[in-house]
């Protein structure tokens, strides 16, 4: 039977040293052919120092805007709450040790204040939901049919927002008066629809057009007709961008002034919330309080709205750019 040899304390000794000598010249060769060593690291530093100024500057930048932006929103609703008296005040002050409802309260008892909060909804609501169904079908069908003119018909989307609201007052007053709705809340409904489906088309056709044939054609394979490829697949799909277009929409049509004052002439019942501010100038004194308080309950319901929507809103933004 073979015995193994029996190595002695010293040459364990000297094999250990040796190991350790390889070990720290590897350790050595390593730290130095690593790539973002010591000096990559002091390089990275060294430019985030530099960065770092820049950045401190972007971001006071972007701060003093919020509050340029922010600061109107705050004074009207301090001015809502503040009293009467410090409201006329020749020297306003940013803050208010004594708040009041009495605003508010002259606000809610105005006359018939309720019947103009609900004709607003009635008109923003119609041009919402009118608006994105006719866009997404327009949408659809100059993004997946070809016909003759489909490029004319999309310029003349692009030309129709650039003409002034203005200038087609008078022309729509005629229009509506030949149509039977003045003084009614159609009178409206239709000029705001006809301004928002234009922008609303445009940028539905860009989501309509990111939703590739394949997906149409499989559907097709599987049996499901144009119609149930129409409502079940691609309208959940672009569902985003139909709310980007309705937050413009009812923006649009919830504070619009110009065809409330231009449309509804003699049946105030018929009249809408920005309508309303008008009892608040008076010939001798303005009622800035109420004014104030009004315009803090007008914001409200859009504020609310754009709350429920704000995360598709973002989506449907990022889709549109796309």
């Amino acid at each position: 039977m073979a015995v193994a040899p029996v190595k002695s304390a010293k040459s364990v000794k000297a094999g250990e040293s040796v190991k350790s000598s390889k070990l720290s010249k590897s350790g050595r060769l390593g730290r130095s052919a690593e790539p973002g060593g010591a000096s990559g690291f002091s390089k990275s530093v060294a430019s985030l120092r530099v960065r770092r100024p820049g950045r401190l500057v972007a971001e006071g930048v972007a701060l003093l805007v919020a509050v340029v932006v922010a600061f109107p929103l705050y004074w009207m609703v301090l001015s809502a709450f503040k009293p009467a008296g410090e409201v006329q005040s020749s020297h306003p002050r940013p803050w208010t040790l004594s708040p009041s409802l009495d605003s508010f309260r002259r606000v809610f008892t105005q006359q018939d204040f309720g019947r103009y909060f609900l004709n607003s909804l009635v008109v923003a609501g119609s041009v919402v939901l009118l608006s994105a169904l006719i866009a997404f079908l327009a949408a659809t069908a100059v993004t997946r049919f070809r016909f003759k003119f489909r490029t004319t018909l999309l310029i003349m989307f692009l030309v129709a927002q650039m003409v002034p609201v203005e200038a087609l007052t008078i022309p729509l007053f005629f229009l509506m008066r030949d149509l039977g709705q003045l003084n009614t809340l159609g009178s409206l409904i239709l000029p705001h629809l006809a301004f928002s489906l234009p922008f609303a088309i445009w940028m539905l056709r860009g989501f309509v057009r990111g939703v590739p044939v394949a997906l149409e054609e499989a559907a097709a394979l599987d049996g499901a007709s144009r119609t149930r490829f129409l409502w079940q697949i691609l309208f959940p799909l672009v569902f985003p961008g139909l709310v980007a277009t309705s937050v413009f929409s009812f923006i649009s049509a919830w504070n619009d002034f110009l065809f409330a004052k231009s449309f509804i002439i003699s049946d105030t019942s018929q009249s809408t919330l920005p309508m309303a501010l008008l009892v608040f100038f008076k010939p001798d004194e303005n009622d800035w309080g109420g004014i104030m308080a009004a315009s803090t309950v007008m914001t409200v319901p859009v504020l609310l709205f754009f709350v429920l929507v704000q995360r598709r809103l973002v989506s449907g933004v990022g889709g549109a750019v796309k």
